[in-house]
């Protein structure tokens, strides 16, 4: 405090290159000092040879003109403040909802479209099911038909119709490449689609439905029509080593030779048969109906339940979750 007296004493004036110093009272002359009351880091006060250090004043010399407002000084921590936020925003944390879809699709993993899934993995399936189900973005799917159109691949299913299909030994040297769906919701019409591929062509058995919207989530399917397509010809013939046929493991390596000296023959048969119209087949029967209730559906992924609890889970095709 006896600093602060002693400098009252005197007066700063800028009036020539040196500065000088003219005793007056203890009022400070207008327009010569300003004191400024903001803290800053360092401010230091020349009186003579003697400095000293005050943490919460400055001193400033010259007319308010010359000086002119005095600057804010930002602290840094509002600065790392903007910068921590600016960093959250870049960086985007999965929902929810998109960590249980890449829980369920991981599940799927070695199960074959649900044909070899243990009673285990089954449990975690529904479970992943449910609370996908709890967390529906779209609790009216039949008023959201856009999101239903186009095609949908089949990665899940508990629907045990389908297990004789996916099996490799009920269709020998014949394998089940993929089971779609595919919806239009302007026309009202499904049509399921399962692709074969075999040592000599590719071939796909197709079934097309009319569809009536009963409730919110219910629809119910009315197949019209089954198509058996036109075999088209694999531009290489591959024969397995082996295939297992009922129960038993057909080995084909001492055949191989008469196998590769009938391809010619194979081949042109198949040419033959590629050229044939796909044959058509009709449902005529009540058993040509059934039901299915929509319980999960937004852009990429699709849950149903059908007839006797049944599960069937579609991915949209050129979804990221195929390949997950």
């Amino acid at each position: 405090m006896a600093f602060v007296s002693q400098l009252s004493q005197f007066t700063l004036s800028a009036v020539t290159p040196k500065t000088q110093f003219t005793p007056r009272a203890s009022v400070f002359a207008p327009n010569s000092v300003k004191i400024g009351a903001k803290r800053v880091e360092k401010t230091r006060i020349w009186t003579g040879e003697l400095v000293r250090e005050r943490p919460s004043f400055r001193v400033r010399v010259g007319s308010e003109e010359e000086l002119g407002p005095e600057k804010e000084e930002g602290p840094s921590v509002a600065v790392a403040e903007v910068e921590e936020k600016e960093e959250e925003v870049k960086t985007v944390e999965p929902s929810e909802i998109d960590r249980l879809k890449k829980a369920l699709v991981t599940s799927f993993y070695g199960t074959n479209r649900g044909l070899r899934a243990t009673s285990e993995t089954r449990a975690e399936i529904i479970e992943l099911i449910t609370q996908l189900e709890a967390k529906n973005p779209t609790p009216a799917p039949t008023e959201a038909l856009t999101l239903l159109n186009g095609k949908w691949i089949l990665a899940y299913t508990s629907f045990a119709g389908l297990f004789p299909l996916l099996s490799r030994g009920t269709l020998p040297l014949v394998t089940v490449e993929e089971i779609s769906q595919i919806i239009d919701s302007e026309n009202f019409t499904v049509q399921n689609i399962v692709q074969f591929a075999g040592p000599l062509a590719t071939t796909s058995i197709s079934t097309s439905a009319k569809f009536e919207v009963r409730s919110p989530k219910r629809v119910q399917i009315k197949f019209e029509e089954g198509i058996i397509g036109t075999p088209q010809l694999t531009d290489s013939i591959v024969i397995p080593e082996n295939v297992e046929f009922l129960g038993q493991k057909i080995d084909f390596t001492p055949f191989k030779g008469i196998i590769n000296s009938v391809q010619d023959t194979a081949s042109s048969v198949a040419k033959t048969i590629s050229r044939q119209p796909p044959l058509k087949f009709s449902f005529s029967n009540s058993n040509a109906e059934s039901w299915l209730l929509t319980t999960y559906l937004d852009e990429e992924l699709r849950i149903s339940r059908g007839d006797g609890g049944s599960v069937f889970v579609l991915i949209k095709e050129g979804s990221s979750l195929l390949t997950a």
